[in-house]
């Protein structure tokens, strides 16, 4: 690689140039182990300590045709973790496909309605208010004491994951599933691509406002179609890639018109957007790599179950590896708002991805894509009023160009439906947070 970009990165990470929004409180970085490049290095490092010895494991069980001569306790055990099982038949439907509702009154449709775009828009508001809370402000701040942040995005991943792994388990073990058929190993691929853009975006918040990251995670599609030709080998429509223009001259517009967030400078920007860019490519791929994995017919909370798992035990074990686990839990000690705030943002997280579920199920993808269209912009209103970010009009123009970007591709996708046409998907709904 050209050393320049090396110097780029390095640049970005500098511990002198910090997070916008109260960073006067806190004191600046005392080495350069606290780089955000050098700690995505050392997470990095932590879960290739597992999944290395895994592929290895995977790669020798499969030479040595364990599944045809292998016995012993251990048997069961490595059939669901390597081989796992026969998939479905390909006309059987899973149970998470999206089925029609019984014959019901209007009046008990709109109420479902109410009820699912309420879920939505409650979790996810909240959620992105007390996470722009945790990452951007002290806690036990006094008169005579600026407090302290919290700067260990990877632990507020595994209290997320935690939550999220519970509630999806009980559900499974509640109601009927399909007959799981997935190697369990292929799950790491995804949750450890979902981790990372999960440490991205908390991460993020530190150098860039919660408006730009909004616009950002809109501007994904774009991304997930390119990995969806690498990965997938996906072609697009001719409006697909027009709406996806549309959007990089939106968030284009919102970038350079909007004024710099206080105690920002280029460099913190230049973190945040390279931050911002890894949280896109780990969730595009994130997405198509759930896609292919829904070819075994399991349902969306066996997904959610799954991936979750495999971050429990990446985070943890990366956690463990650094000693961090113990200084999170001793903070939440310390500081009982930030505990409330850690498990508001894990219920929020976990009740919304059962949200998404349902009102897919019930409405179908494009009534739930327009909910969340809606959501992100009231999400950037709300973080507005609350936290004072300042957007010019030519940035509020931009937004409003990548909103109605976004809602062409749901008008255009439908008219497609109509027509018989399958419209391509572009992103997954399992992982959102």
């Amino acid at each position: 690689m050209d050393p320049r970009w090396w110097a780029v990165v390095v640049l970005a990470a500098l511990p002198s140039l910090g997070a916008g929004g109260e960073k006067n409180l806190e004191a600046p970085p005392e080495s350069w182990t606290q780089l955000w490049f050098f700690r995505f290095l050392v997470n990095a490092a932590g879960y290739a300590s597992f999944m290395v010895p895994g592929y290895l494991l995977v790669q020798y069980f499969r030479r040595k045709n364990y599944l045809e001569t292998g016995r012993g306790l251990c048997f069961p055990l490595v059939k669901t973790c390597v081989f796992g099982n026969e998939p479905k038949a390909p006309d059987e439907v899973p149970l998470a496909a999206r089925t029609e509702p019984a014959e019901t009154s209007p009046t008990w449709q709109a109420l479902k309605l109410l009820f699912c775009a309420s879920g939505l828009q409650v979790s996810y508001l909240t959620w992105g208010v007390l996470q722009e809370r945790v990452m951007t402000r002290s806690y036990g701040a006094t008169a005579t004491s600026p407090g302290e942040r919290f700067s260990d995005s990877q632990f507020l991943v595994l209290m997320n994951r935690i939550l999220a792994l519970m509630v999806a388990g009980v559900y499974c073990i509640l109601c009927k599933q399909p007959r799981h058929g997935a190697p369990m190993y292929r799950y790491s691929f995804a949750s450890l691509s979902n981790v990372l853009s999960s440490w991205c975006q908390y991460e993020a918040l530190k150098f860039v406002s919660f408006p730009t990251q909004v616009l950002a995670k809109a501007s994904k599609v774009i991304p997930v179609m390119l990995m969806g030709k690498l990965v997938s080998r996906r072609s697009y429509e001719h409006w697909e890639y027009l709406t996806a223009g549309l959007i990089s001259i939106g968030v284009s517009m919102f970038l350079l018109s909007s004024g710099p967030e206080p105690h920002s400078s280029p460099a913190t920007t230049l973190s945040g957007l390279i931050l911002l860019a890894g949280y896109i490519a780990f969730d595009s791929f994130t997405s198509n790599w759930q896609d292919a994995l829904f070819a075994y017919k399991m349902s969306s909370v066996q997904m959610m179950f799954g991936v979750n798992l495999f971050s429990c035990l990446f985070t943890v074990g990366s956690l463990l590896e650094q000693g961090a686990l113990l200084e999170g839990i001793r903070f939440m000690g310390r500081h009982s708002e930030f505990a409330a705030h850690t498990l508001l943002l894990s219920i929020c997280s976990a009740c919304g991805q059962l949200f998404i579920f349902y009102t897919i199920g019930q409405f179908g993808a494009a009534i739930f894509t327009i909910i969340m269209t809606l959501r992100q912009a009231f999400a950037i209103l709300l973080s507005c009023l609350l936290y004072g970010h300042t957007v010019t009009v030519v940035g509020g123009l931009g937004v409003a160009v990548v909103f109605a970007a976004l809602l062409l591709r749901v008008y255009a996708r439908g008219r497609l439906k109509q027509r018989g046409k399958k419209a391509v998907p572009v992103e997954s709904s399992v992982q959102k947070v």
